[in-house]
């Protein structure tokens, strides 16, 4: 199916991600990240914070959920089977911190064509509980075949 620009502009259902002090900490660990803001209460705390400080590419985690149904959207137009992730680019407004409810929704920003390629932008946007921003990313992906 090729690259349907008419998607431009579609909205996807927000998606409610709860950030879990265990969860941080894990994806610290993973990341090979030693800050004791993210691994340990008491710092985090002592430095102001209400708990644990999520490292800023932590926002992967909860952002993911909102970019799977645009993906996957027929009317998109995405062969999943010939997609690559071609890049991110994120504006942080600030922090995240363990306990934090974050509500993303993803709409989609771009969509082309050019030398059998097929190139998708999706704009992600993540508030918190009162509706103030966290952060905004776009997830580009690149289509052989489109």
């Amino acid at each position: 199916m090729p690259a349907n620009t008419d998607a431009v502009g579609k909205r996807y259902t927000p998606v409610v991600y709860a950030v879990g002090r265990e969860k941080v900490k894990e994806y610290a660990l993973a990341v090979g990240e030693t800050d004791p803001l993210h691994l340990d209460v008491a710092a985090a705390r002592a430095a102001g914070f209400a708990d644990v400080v999520a490292p800023p590419m932590f926002a992967v985690v909860y952002q993911s959920p909102s970019v799977m149904p645009a993906l996957f959207d027929p009317e998109v137009g995405i062969d999943f089977s010939m997609m690559v992730h071609s890049g991110q680019d994120f504006r942080w407004e600030r922090l995240v911190v363990a306990g934090e409810e974050l509500t993303t929704t993803t709409s989609v920003a771009a969509v082309s064509e050019k030398g059998g390629l097929g190139f998708f932008d999706f704009e992600v946007v993540t508030v918190d509980e009162a509706g103030e921003p966290v952060v905004t990313g776009i997830w580009k992906m690149l289509v052989r075949g489109a």
